[in-house]
């Protein structure tokens, strides 16, 4: 199983209230924390909802 790093690289002030408890959950906090979460269907879906927010590559 692969796991994926997770970069926020856009800044959560000002954002939907649901997008922030979604980078929360991933442990992003501020600008260019980085958190290593495992490949499967529920981080997929958290990506998907930020993933204008935040940078992703997978690492093995």
């Amino acid at each position: 199983m692969n796991n994926i790093k997770i970069t926020l690289k856009k800044s959560l002030n000002g954002r939907n209230a649901k997008h922030i408890a979604t980078a929360h959950a991933l442990g992003l906090r501020r600008i260019g924390d980085v958190t290593v979460q495992p490949e499967n269907p529920s981080t997929a879906g958290k990506i998907a909802k930020i993933g204008y927010l935040i940078e992703v590559e997978v690492v093995k």
